[in-house]
C-alpha cells in the first residue's frame, strides 16, 4: 500500500517542478515577447521621426541655399552696378548708375523682412528705402512700404544689436541647431552622440539612439554646406582683400527667428540676414509630416539637451515634439512566441497525461500481479496439502479400506485436474501476452463442435452435481463456423467451470443451459445458469485479469480471477467475442460469438 503512494507522491513532485519550470519559462518568454514588440514599435516610431526630420530639412533646404547665396550688396535698396562688380561698398555718389536690389520687391511666405545691421548699430532693410532713395521706390506700393516699415520697427524692438553681433562670427561654423546640441552630449562608438535620457536597456534601443544621432549629424553637415554656399561652391573666409563673408546661421533672438551672417567690408562689420516667418514655417513643416506623425508639434530649440520624444532639425534650431505612441502589444493574439508556448504546454500536458496513464497501468499491473501471486499461492497450497497428506497415507498403507482408497484416489485425480486447469489457463494467458499463441482454424458446424467438447463438460458438471442441457434447433446446429476447436473447448469449459463453482451453492435449479444460435452471418453459444447472478459492481471487472485477490480467493470459490479475461482474449484472437448478458435478473449468462467466415 505504501509503495504505490510513494510512487504517486514522487510523480506529483516531479510534475509540480516541471509545471513550475514551464510557468516560469512561459512568463519569461511572454515578458521578452512584449519587450520585443515594444522595441519594434519604438523602432517604427523612431523611423517615422527620422523620416519626418529628413522631410522637413529637405523642405527648408531651398530657403537656406537661397539666403546663403545672396551677394552682400543686395542688402541695400539700390546699389551702383560698377561698385557691385568691383565688390566695393559705401554711400552712393552723384552720377553713378543705380540698380534696384532684388530684395526690394521680393515677397515670401517664409520671410517677413530682410535686414542689415551696420557698424553704427542701426537696423536697415532693402525693403525700406532711405529718405533719399524713396523717390526711386516706385517699385513698391504704399502698402508694401508701410508693412515693411512696421516690421522693421518691430524688429528693432525685438533684437539687441550687440547680441546679434556677438552671436554672428566671421569664421565658418555649423548652425547652432542639431550640431550645437549634439556636441554637448557624451559620445559612444564612432563619435556618435548618445542621449543619456533614454538610458537604453536593450541592444535594439541603443542601436536606435546611435542611429538617430548619426543621422542628426549627417543632416547637420548637409546644411552646414548649404549655409556656406555662395553660388560657386564652398565660401572662403575672405572674398578678396576688402570683403569677407561669414556663414549664414539660424539664431533665436527672443521670439524672433533670423538667418544672419557677418560681413566685413573695408574693415567694417555688418550683419545681414532675414527675419523668418516662424508661424508660417511651423505650419508648413507640420503639414508636410502629417501623414507620418499626426499631432506632432515644433518648438524653438534655444539650447540644452533635447527631452524625450524630441528631435532636433538640422536646418533650423527647432525641436520636433512627437506624441509618444501607445503600446498596444503585438498585432494579433497568436504571435509566434505564444503559439510556440501553447504547443509546448500541450506537449507537456500530453506527456504528463501519458506518463500518468503509464504509471497508473504499471502500478495497477504490479498490484494485480501481486494479487495474482497471492491467489495462485493460495490455490496451490490446498491441492498440494491434499496431495501430500493422501499420498503419504496411501504410500504407508494407512488406508486399508478399498472404498476409502478409491475415494482418496478420486480426490487426488480431481485436485490434479484442478491444478492442470489452473496451469493451463496461466500458460495460455502468458502465450497471448507474448503474442506466441498459435491457433488452428478450421471449418466446423456448431453441432459437431458441441459433440467434441460435450464429454468434458458433462464430466465437470457431474463432479459438481450439476446437469447440462444443450438447447438448439437443427438449423443452428448446422451452422458452420471457422474456429480453433481446442480454444472453443477451453472457453466453454471455463464458463461451465465458473457456473459449477459459483452457481451450484445457491442454484434454484442445478442446471446449466448451453444454447446454439444462428443470427445471419454470426453464430453464438450461450452458457446460462440459475445461480445468484453477478452484481453490477462485480460485472464491471469481470474481464479484468488477476481481478481476484488472495483474500477474495480465500472467501469465495477457488480461482484467481483469470478465466474470463483469458476467455475474452482467446475469443477475440479468433475474430469472435465474449460478452456478459446483464439483462437476466436470475443467474448469469455469457454469450460467445463465433466467426462464420
Amino acid at each position: 500500500m505504501n509503495r504505490p503512494l510513494h510512487t504517486w507522491l514522487l510523480f506529483g513532485g516531479c510534475l509540480l517542478i516541471l509545471l513550475a519550470g514551464m510557468a516560469w519559462a512561459t512568463w519569461t518568454a511572454l515578458r521578452l515577447d512584449r519587450a520585443h514588440a515594444q522595441a519594434q514599435q519604438k523602432a517604427d516610431f523612431e523611423e517615422k521621426v527620422r523620416l519626418a526630420l529628413w522631410r522637413m530639412d529637405s523642405t527648408l533646404a531651398p530657403l537656406i541655399v537661397q539666403e546663403s547665396s545672396r551677394p552682400y550688396f543686395t542688402y541695400n535698396s539700390f546699389y551702383a552696378a560698377e561698385r557691385a562688380y568691383n565688390r566695393m561698398f559705401g554711400e552712393l555718389k552723384k552720377g553713378e548708375v543705380l540698380v534696384p536690389s532684388p530684395l526690394l520687391t521680393e515677397t515670401s511666405t517664409n520671410v517677413l523682412l530682410h535686414f542689415q545691421l551696420g557698424p553704427n548699430a542701426e537696423f536697415t532693410s532693402p525693403q525700406v528705402p532711405a529718405s533719399g532713395e524713396r523717390e526711386l521706390g516706385r517699385y513698391l506700393t504704399p502698402q508694401q512700404f508701410a508693412s515693411a516699415s512696421a516690421r522693421l520697427v518691430e524688429l528693432r524692438k525685438l533684437v539687441q544689436p550687440h547680441d546679434l553681433f556677438a552671436r554672428c562670427a566671421i569664421t565658418l561654423s555649423p548652425p547652432t541647431s542639431a550640431v550645437a546640441v549634439a556636441e554637448q552630449l557624451p559620445t559612444q562608438g564612432n563619435n556618435l552622440a548618445v542621449n543619456s535620457y533614454y538610458a537604453p536597456a536593450t541592444q535594439i534601443e541603443q542601436q536606435q539612439v546611435l542611429r538617430n544621432n548619426a543621422e542628426m549629424q549627417a543632416r547637420s553637415q548637409t546644411f552646414q554646406q548649404a549655409a556656406s554656399w555662395n553660388g560657386k561652391g564652398a565660401q572662403p573666409s575672405k572674398i578678396d582683400s576688402n570683403v569677407a563673408e561669414g556663414t549664414v546661421k539660424p539664431i533665436w533672438l527672443g521670439d524672433a527667428l533670423v538667418l544672419a551672417r557677418r560681413v566685413m567690408v573695408n574693415g567694417q562689420s555688418y550683419i545681414q540676414g532675414c527675419w523668418l516667418n516662424w508661424n508660417a514655417i511651423r505650419q508648413s513643416l507640420l503639414n508636410s509630416v502629417q501623414d507620418l506623425l499626426p499631432g506632432a508639434d515644433l518648438l524653438p530649440a534655444k539650447g540644452g539637451q533635447p527631452e524625450s520624444q524630441a528631435e532636433l532639425l538640422a536646418a533650423l534650431p527647432l525641436r520636433l515634439i512627437a506624441p509618444k505612441p501607445r503600446f498596444e502589444g503585438a498585432p494579433g493574439f497568436w504571435t509566434p512566441v505564444r503559439l510556440s508556448l501553447a504547443v509546448a504546454w500541450a506537449c507537456v500536458l500530453l506527456a504528463a497525461a501519458a506518463v500518468a496513464g503509464l504509471l497508473h497501468g504499471t502500478v495497477s499491473l504490479s498490484e494485480r500481479r501481486a494479487d495474482f501471486v497471492s491467489a495462485v499461492t493460495h490455490e496451490l497450497r490446498t491441492p498440494l496439502t491434499t496431495f501430500k497428506m493422501y499420498s503419504e497415507m496411501l504410500s504407508e498403507g494407512m488406508v486399508q479400506d478399498e472404498e476409502k482408497r478409491k475415494s482418496y484416489l478420486s480426490t487426488l485425480c480431481a485436485e490434479a485436474n484442478r491444478l492442470s486447469h489452473l496451469v493451463e489457463n496461466v500458460l495460455a494467458y502468458a502465450r497471448l501476452e507474448r503474442g506466441s499463441a498459435r491457433s488452428r482454424i478450421e471449418k466446423i458446424s456448431l453441432g459437431d463442435l458441441l459433440d467434441q467438447v460435450k464429454s468434458r463438460l458433462l464430466q465437470r458438471a457431474e463432479h459438481a452435481d450439476m446437469r447440462i442441457s444443450i438447447d438448439s434447433t437443427p438449423e443452428a446446429l448446422a451452422t458452420s463456423v471457422h474456429v480453433d476447436v481446442s480454444v472453443v473447448e477451453q472457453i466453454v469449459f471455463n464458463l461451465v467451470d465458473n457456473a459449477c463453482k459459483y452457481a451450484a451453492p445457491a442454484a434454484i435449479e442445478r442446471l446449466i443451459h448451453i444454447e446454439a444460435l444462428s443470427e445471419g452471418k454470426s453464430a453464438m453459444l450461450r452458457v446460462r445458469d440459475h445461480g445468484q447472478g453477478i452484481s453490477a459492481e462485480a460485472a464491471r471487472r469481470l474481464f479484468r485479469p488477476f481481478s481476484k485477490s488472495a483474500t477474495e480467493a480465500a472467501h469465495s470459490a477457488p480461482g484467481i480471477g483469470l478465466g474470463l479475461a483469458l476467455c475474452r482474449r482467446l475469443s477475440r484472437s479468433m475474430g469472435g467475442d465474449l460478452r456478459f448478458d446483464a439483462s437476466l435478473r436470475t443467474g448469469a449468462c455469457f454469450e460467445l460469438r463465433l466467426p462464420t467466415f
